[in-house]
């Protein structure tokens, strides 16, 4: 695939960093910087191995094992950047706790009935106090800088409720059914709110700030889940994951120069219906 050097879509020279970024749309998000001319830093757990992610991704991709829920190990990750690649350009929210869909369907009970404190407390220091952590220490520094990017990745459900009939198994009691969990739809709902906050926090020093909504993408769920999720999608299919990529090149790069506060809707049609 091509390079976009030298078009309103260059990110030539940029340094990108990605929380959550050993995980599978993070290395995807990696990628479409790459692709760019830019140079992805991977942020993730030391569990999820950001080294070996980037390693994998080659070309100048630096992974640093980071906890964004602590900011004392985000401004060490800050520190190392700045002293491996000197800058920091722009910053894509993404890590989240998002249980995923298996040919299994999911894999956990997460009725809202049932959940206690410390789960949800736990999906929401992840997902949204991370994104506050990460925007505080990378924002910070970029409104310091001469300005940057940063990136909150949302979701459909931040829009429309989940719809639970896509994970009902055959045979199980109401109470018993698996369920879409109530922190994912909280989290990726208060992302734009923290997306409307920061645009207007920092535009005075050259920090524009958006979001990406995108719908569900094609891994490894049940072709029967497929079918299911596809018939709530005006185009008829789920995501494939290399088709969020132009939308994080537009976002980071100048082409959406006149762009901050928004939200940009990727979901195949869904939210429109």
């Amino acid at each position: 695939m091509s390079k976009l050097h030298g078009t309103l879509f260059d990110l030539a020279g940029q340094v990108i960093v990605i929380t959550g970024g050993a995980g599978f749309l993070g290395r995807q998000h990696a990628q479409a910087v790459q692709l760019a001319g830019g140079t992805p830093v991977l942020l993730d757990l030391a569990r999820a191995k950001p080294e070996a992610a980037a390693k994998q991704l080659g070309g100048n991709a630096l992974g640093l094992a980071t906890d964004i829920t602590s900011q004392a190990s985000l401004k060490s990750a800050l520190k190392t950047i700045l002293r491996k690649l000197g800058r920091v350009d722009a910053l894509i929210n993404n890590a989240a706790a998002n249980p995923q869909v298996g040919k299994g369907g999911l894999a956990q009970n997460h009725r809202l009935e049932e959940i206690n404190a410390a789960g949800l407390l736990a999906e929401i220091e992840v997902g949204l106090c991370g994104a506050v952590y990460a925007s505080q220490i990378f924002g910070a520094h970029m409104a310091e800088n001469g300005g940057g990017v940063i990136v909150n990745i949302a979701s459909d459900l931040a829009l429309i409720a989940p719809d639970q009939r896509l994970y009902r198994k055959a045979g199980l009691p109401r109470r018993a059914q698996p369920v879409k969990p109530v922190g994912y739809s909280v989290v990726k709902a208060g992302l734009l709110g923290l997306n409307r906050y920061l645009a207007t926090y920092w535009a005075d020093e050259g920090v524009r700030v958006n979001a990406i909504c995108p719908g569900g993408v094609e891994r490894d769920q049940s072709p029967a889940f497929r079918r299911k999720l596809s018939r709530l999608i005006p185009l008829g299919r789920m995501a494939r994951s290399h088709e969020y990529a132009g939308a994080i090149i537009f976002l980071l790069s100048p082409a959406s120069s006149y762009m901050t506060g928004a939200v940009l809707t990727v979901d195949g049609g869904r939210t429109a219906w």
